[in-house]
């Protein structure tokens, strides 16, 4: 199978302690084990581990995106309000256009579970064709979000021109009306 018949995702943890090596980053994991377990797409992942700073985070989007040809970018860290947390304000410089619906349905899913997740500034976004989405820092968070969400991730890919992505029915079915189906 050719690198071009694969799906490129990739996976972008923003934290200064799990960059500079205080701490192991356990978000961008989890974010490639949920993908495997959903996904029947053949995959590649890219990760890659920044500190909590614009540009950092603006430059690994742009090469994710652009350089290694993404079709989908999932962040993790950096989405809160305090002074470090500036993940929503690179994907915004980096992205053409801005999808709020993520944003809203992923503070909406994490309610649910903590009455802090108002406090979320997690947004969505696409570069080309490629669909840039800010997810929770906890890996609980993260699943519990995924759950809800993914499964309108990939017709927005298609409709931006990205490749098709496929899941395992017997664990979670991606929505497409009836015309975007494939057999």
């Amino acid at each position: 199978m050719s690198n071009s018949s694969l799906v490129q995702i990739g996976i972008l943890t923003a934290s200064d302690r799990a960059a500079s090596g205080e701490y192991e980053d356990l978000s961008g994991p989890e974010i490639e084990n949920f993908l495997n377990e959903i996904l029947s797409s053949p995959t590649s992942f890219h990760r890659k581990l920044v500190p909590d700073n614009i540009d950092d985070i603006s430059d690994a989007l742009m090469h994710l995106s652009d350089d290694l040809g993404c079709a989908l970018v999932l962040t993790t860290g950096g989405t809160g309000p305090a002074p470090r947390d500036v993940t929503p304000e690179a994907t915004k410089a980096v992205c053409e256009r801005v999808l709020p619906g993520f944003g809203e349905r992923m503070r909406s899913i994490s309610l649910k579970y903590v009455p802090t997740a108002i406090l979320s500034r997690q947004i969505a976004g696409t570069r080309g064709s490629c669909l840039i989405v800010n997810l929770p820092g906890s890996p609980r968070s993260i699943r519990e979000t995924l759950e809800e969400l993914f499964p309108s991730i990939p017709y927005c890919v298609d409709l931006i021109g990205g490749p098709y992505i496929s899941t395992k029915s017997e664990r979670m079915d991606a929505f497409r009306p009836p015309h975007a189906r494939r057999e």
